[in-house]
């Protein structure tokens, strides 16, 4: 019988399966998430952001990595959450959408996860107008969930436009 429980607790969310693998958990508002690993590119400390006129309060500005000009993203301002002063622990995950370089700034980094299939659940509907395609799912892991989000989905086309026009200077 146990057996069959099992069986059913893997497969119970068939997308699960190509969910799992390694994750960077990164903490907002006191609260984890996860991004997969292959999307990071680098992690750095908080440097000078050049604002940039006309572009949403999430658009923090750019910063200068080596000679490459990068936007850089306020995920607490991104997803609503309040706008905090930076501490020696925040910092900016380089993350690369559909060829193009990004910066996420966070509060700070955690670890890196090797989530497991039966540690996944699909994200939880959470109300007409809630935008739940943002979500991987959900990790269960160590009695604490931690939120996968989907990157590319995050940073959506409004991004990478913006991001675009202010990296496409030659």
């Amino acid at each position: 019988m146990q057996a069959v429980m099992d069986k059913e607790k893997k497969t119970s969310d068939p997308g699960a399966l190509s969910r799992k693998g390694k994750y960077l958990t990164f903490v907002l508002c006191d609260e984890e998430y996860g991004i997969e690993i292959l999307k990071v590119r680098e992690i750095i400390g908080i440097m000078n952001i050049t604002p940039v006129p006309q572009t949403p309060d999430y658009m923090k500005g750019v910063i200068n990595l080596r000679g490459k000009v990068i936007p850089v993203i306020d995920l607490r301002l991104k997803f609503g959450f309040q706008e905090v002063e930076h501490t020696k622990e925040t910092c900016i995950i380089v993350v690369e959408v559909k060829n193009k370089l990004t910066g996420i700034l966070v509060d700070t980094v955690s670890e890196v996860l090797d989530v497991r299939g039966q540690d996944l659940e699909p994200a939880p509907h959470l109300g007409d107008g809630i935008n739940t395609e943002i979500f991987l799912g959900m990790a269960k892991i160590k009695n604490k969930v931690k939120i996968l989000l989907d990157i590319d989905k995050v940073l959506g086309a409004e991004e990478i436009n913006i991001a675009e026009s202010l990296t496409s200077v030659s």
